[in-house]
C-alpha cells in the first residue's frame, strides 16, 4: 500500500483511526499519516531520540493524552497502534516528516494538536521544526 505524503503548504483533511505515540504518526482515513510537527514525545518505550527535546511525560502517558485530545480509543491494532473514533482534522502540510509520513499541523475541536500536547506537559516544542513560533500565532478552535 502506497502512503501519500501530503506536499508543504496544502490544506487537508485526516479523519483519524489509530495513533502511534505523542506525537504521531496519526493514520488517517484518507490515507496519509501525520507526524505533528514542532513538537518531540518520548518514544513508547520511554526513550528518547538523539537530538530531540526530552519531556518528562512517558511516552506512554503522552499517547493516551493524544488519543483523548482526538477522540475515544476503541482497541488496540495487531501493529500495537490505538485505535480511535474521531472527528475530522484539519491540518498544514510541512511536507514529508520520516520515513511515509507527513509533518503537520492539525487543528480538532480542542485546537492544535501540538500545541496541545505542549500545553499539557506531554510534548515540549521542538524549535528546529518551528515549534517556538507557531503555537505563540495559532489561531484555536476552542
Amino acid at each position: 500500500m502506497s502512503v501519500p505524503i501530503i506536499a508543504a503548504g496544502l490544506l487537508f483533511t485526516c479523519t483519524p483511526t489509530a495513533v502511534w505515540d505523542g506525537d504521531g504518526p496519526i493514520w488517517c482515513a484518507e490515507g496519509p499519516r501525520i507526524r505533528l510537527a514542532g513538537i518531540a514525545a518520548r518514544e513508547l518505550d520511554g526513550s528518547c531520540r538523539p537530538g530531540q527535546p526530552c519531556p518528562t511525560a512517558s511516552g506512554v502517558a503522552a499517547r493516551d493524552a493524544l488519543v483523548r485530545l482526538i477522540g475515544t480509543a476503541t482497541g488496540t491494532a495487531s501493529t500495537g497502534h490505538i485505535l480511535v473514533s474521531a472527528a475530522p482534522l484539519r491540518c498544514q502540510s510541512e511536507g514529508p516528516g520520516k520515513g511515509t509520513r507527513t509533518a503537520a499541523w492539525c487543528v480538532g475541536a480542542r485546537g492544535d494538536l501540538s500545541c496541545a500536547m505542549v500545553r499539557s506537559g506531554y510534548a515540549l516544542r521542538w524549535d528546529r521544526y518551528g515549534g517556538r513560533e507557531v503555537c505563540a500565532n495559532r489561531h484555536e478552535a476552542h
